[in-house]
């Protein structure tokens, strides 16, 4: 399980490193009036966190990949799914969204 956590950790610090570009674009497009939106992802998504960057979500993942290492092994299998959802989701969310700023 440790070479897992440290997968999902190198992935995490991928993430980290795309959010803060976008996180930098969202509040350029906010500052000139675009981007008008409550939160990134939708209450269903599977995140606690909520809001315009894409901060909040980064820090709640970091967290939960921090938590995993604490865990028994039997919570951490069951913890693991939704942890890689959510790296799944931010991945594929940055990356659309890098591709239609560019556009």
């Amino acid at each position: 399980m440790q070479k897992i956590i440290e997968k999902l950790t190198e992935n995490a610090q991928l993430i980290y490193r795309k959010s803060i570009d976008a996180d930098a674009i969202i509040a350029k497009l906010q500052s000139s009036g675009k981007g008008k939106f409550n939160a990134i992802f939708p209450s269903d998504a599977g995140f606690i966190a909520s809001g315009r960057f894409f901060k909040p979500y980064v820090e709640e993942l970091a967290q939960d990949i921090a938590n995993l290492s604490q865990i028994e092994p039997e919570q951490q299998k069951q913890a693991l799914p939704k942890v890689v959802k959510k790296i799944e989701l931010l991945l594929t969310t940055l990356n659309q969204f890098q591709v239609s700023v560019k556009v």
